[in-house]
């Protein structure tokens, strides 16, 4: 099933907060939601990572911390996270769970409802969907706790009773965005793909005003 088109209709541009957007593809949602027009806030624990994002209000903190996530909230129509976290072969990760569960509690203190969040292939059913590869070798040596901690992550905002989308990339690369996607919950046959994180923002961004994909979470893909 392709999701290439958004269905918004409203033209006020959202008020959106982004976390993780001094990773790689949270960069790429700040510049794309900019461009929109949408008024962005973005959440970050070092000022000095974020000196770039010229056209987000900034707020220094930690996305663990609910009173901070609660400043960034104020006034906000929707989240996007993009929080990634580190390799981790030996230690267990908490980082998004942890974070994750500060945010959802944080939202309904600050009556935000949406939030579109980015785990990715390997998180819930999409396991054992990443290639042989990616299923033999990468995810078990190093990808299996950050992945035990996106299961807990995705799990927190299915039960959040906030309009949520889970948003799971296939494998990420630094191409150019095609501008067309496929977005599957039906993953029978399907196995490996990459997508653009260009083409990942420009999804997440859609889905918040689209509610094509409200309460599901589909594995987007070229």
């Amino acid at each position: 099933m392709e999701n290439s088109e958004s269905h918004d209709v409203s033209t006020t541009p959202p008020k959106i907060l982004v976390l993780g957007a001094t990773g790689p593809t949270g960069r790429l949602i700040v510049s794309q939601a900019a461009a929109r027009g949408y008024d962005v806030t973005v959440l970050v624990r070092s000022a000095e990572k974020a000196r770039d994002l010229d056209r987000a209000k900034l707020i220094v903190g930690d996305a663990r911390d609910e009173a901070a996530l609660r400043m960034a909230l104020e006034g906000r129509d929707a989240v996007v996270s993009a929080l990634g976290t580190t390799v981790s072969p030996f230690r267990e990760v908490t980082l998004l769970s942890t974070a994750t569960r500060a945010l959802v509690s944080a939202m309904k203190a600050e009556q935000v409802s949406r939030i579109v969040c980015i785990t990715g292939i390997g998180a819930g059913d999409t396991a054992g969907h990443g290639g042989f590869l990616f299923d033999n070798l990468i995810f078990p040596l190093l990808l299996r706790n950050v992945y035990a901690d996106k299961n807990r992550q995705e799990k927190i905002v299915r039960d959040s009773g906030l309009d949520w989308v889970l948003v799971r990339p296939s494998v990420l690369s630094d191409k150019p965005g095609r501008g067309t996607l496929r977005a599957l919950t039906d993953l029978s046959g399907f196995h490996g793909g990459s997508i653009a994180r260009d083409d990942v923002a420009r999804f997440v961004l859609d889905q918040v005003r689209d509610d094509t994909w409200l309460h599901r979470s589909p594995l987007i893909t070229w």
